[in-house]
């Protein structure tokens, strides 16, 4: 143990008292306690380490002298560079103390009683900064006491929670006014704060990143999760059985949703509706092993061109010799709603054996690919989920149509 000086105050007192009671244990073996023993104890030390941690509060917010004594910036910057601990958290640290001392009594005396831990006056005092400026002090003082007995119940997770809807508790009266125009101050910093952006990786990927709203946000997860389809087991796994994090699950019901806008529904785009061109030459689209590239230089496979081709808001370029243009869609290419709607009826689900993907969410597939001349119509017609309709383009797979009507997929050998 470091050797300090004699004691002059009773809170030096009290940390050396400490250290040194921990130093009579520094070799005792928790392993030969008693199960009863072991809870008592994990209990204490936590209610002990709150305590401690508001002292060490109480403490850094009286330091300026301390910081000021080495020219330090505040005191975190002091203790940093002391006791090397991460910065951010003691400056953190030093905004909570600055809080209790000055703002949050009640608080404070909740984590000297061992009461509430460090983390809870982090949620608690930020509850309470962001009520408004002029309220009553009286209704704050309530909504301080009630978050303080609240911490003996809910972790600081769900007492976020509480903490944002504090005034329904304690003064309903106001809260619906209060909550309207948080939420007003909110969407408006939402909408400041909204940007993406695109970045190519240089393997294939491109990093997109975005902030934008949470209402935005929920919408985005609820049309995701139902092109991911989370809740069932199939499409959770990839193709060599390998299981499928929900990110990744996420990513690809991304990409899915993209390929099934409905290009007559956004905005006018260069004079017409909103469209991706891939080019193609007609022997590269023909082969299974080529290239084709979406207007703007992306290079993608001739695999992906022609299943591409078969959503309606591809238009597939198809160029002859001097890249003369063969083809530039054909209404007959895609597949219409009522065509749609029969395959529906014909089928409620992924046609794939075994897939049980509602119709609804998959897309309609030429048996005979569009690129070699099929046709467009129900005869030539499968209705496949994303998954199973980029295995039916995948040259490692075969496929054929079973007596029943479903398709099976067999990896080529």
């Amino acid at each position: 143990m470091t050797t300090l000086q004699q004691p002059h105050h009773p809170v030096l007192g009290a940390v050396v008292a400490i250290t040194a009671a921990l130093d009579q244990v520094a070799e005792a073996n928790p392993g030969f306690m008693a199960t009863d023993q072991k809870a008592t104890t994990l209990v204490e030390i936590a209610r002990a380490k709150a305590q401690l941690a508001e002292l060490e509060l109480r403490v850094i917010a009286t330091a300026d002298d301390v910081a000021a004594h080495s020219a330090a910036r505040d005191v975190a910057a002091w203790l940093h560079h002391h006791t090397r601990q991460r910065p951010e958290t003691l400056r953190a640290d030093l905004r909570l103390a600055t809080a209790l001392d000055r703002t949050y009594g009640l608080v404070a005396a909740a984590m000297r009683a061992g009461a509430c831990n460090p983390a809870q006056a982090q949620v608690i005092t930020q509850a309470l900064d962001e009520l408004p400026g002029d309220l009553d002090v009286d209704i704050k003082t309530k909504a301080e006491e009630t978050l303080v007995a609240y911490a003996t119940q809910f972790d600081p997770t769900q007492l976020r929670r509480l903490g944002r809807r504090i005034l329904d508790v304690i003064a309903p009266e106001i809260a619906e006014a209060e909550e309207a125009r948080r939420l007003a101050a909110e969407e408006a910093h939402a909408r400041k704060k909204t940007w993406l952006s695109m970045r190519r990786l240089g393997d294939g990927t491109t990093r997109i990143s975005a902030v934008v709203p949470d209402a935005a946000a929920d919408r985005l997860a609820t049309t995701l999760e139902a092109f991911a389809s989370p809740r069932r087991d199939d499409g959770t796994r990839t193709d060599t059985g390998e299981y499928l994090p929900y990110d990744r699950r996420l990513g690809r019901a991304f990409c899915q949703m993209l390929e099934t806008l409905d290009p007559a529904r956004l905005p006018i785009h260069g004079g017409d509706a909103t469209t991706v061109i891939v080019t193609i030459d007609l022997d590269q689209l023909r082969k299974e092993a080529g290239i084709a590239q979406t207007l703007g230089g992306t290079p993608i496979t001739a695999a992906e061109a022609r299943r591409l081709a078969c959503t309606a808001n591809i238009l597939p370029a198809v160029l002859g010799s001097d890249s003369e243009v063969l083809d530039l869609g054909r209404k007959q290419r895609l597949f219409t709603a009522a065509q749609r709607r029969a395959l529906l009826l014909r089928s409620a689900t992924c046609e794939a054996e075994g897939c049980d993907i509602p119709g609804t969410w998959a897309e309609a597939h030429h048996w005979i690919a569009w690129a070699q001349g099929g046709a467009t119509d129900l005869d030539n017609a499968a209705l496949l989920c994303s998954h199973h309709h980029h295995r039916a383009h995948d040259p490692t797979y075969l496929h054929k149509r079973l007596p029943n009507g479903d398709i099976r997929f067999t990896r080529r050998t």
